[in-house]
């Protein structure tokens, strides 16, 4: 099984689904030139946020500690802690903040499919 995120050239293939450990994230860079950071909670579900923390410049989303507030996943970000809500991208702790979310699906690679 592979992980493939929506861009705008379409799903592109990031990592193995093997290769993500639930609570941790994983950066991966973009036909754009931009990262984005992948996660996996423990349930199986895969998420992708932009890697940009907002308030510092910095990719780093994707080595953020992973969490649940009020039933919402989250990612803290490593170097000041504000939470992005992996499902909307919203900035649990500043309302006026946000991240980019991207559609992620798990996928069985087309050779295996033949």
């Amino acid at each position: 099984m592979t992980v493939e995120l929506r861009v705008a050239e379409g799903w592109l293939t990031v990592c193995e689904l093997s290769e993500l450990t639930p609570g941790r994230g994983v950066a991966v860079l973009l036909p754009d030139g931009g990262q984005a950071a992948v996660f996996i909670d423990r349930s199986g579900r895969t998420y992708a946020i932009d890697n940009r923390d907002p308030f510092t410049g910095a990719a780093v989303l994707s080595r953020g500690l992973v969490g649940c507030a009020q039933g919402r996943p989250f990612v803290a970000s490593p170097l000041l802690k504000q939470r992005f809500d992996l499902l909307s991208g919203r900035c649990l702790d500043d309302e006026g903040a946000a991240v980019r979310t991207y559609p992620v699906r798990t996928a069985v690679p087309s050779a295996a499919v033949a």
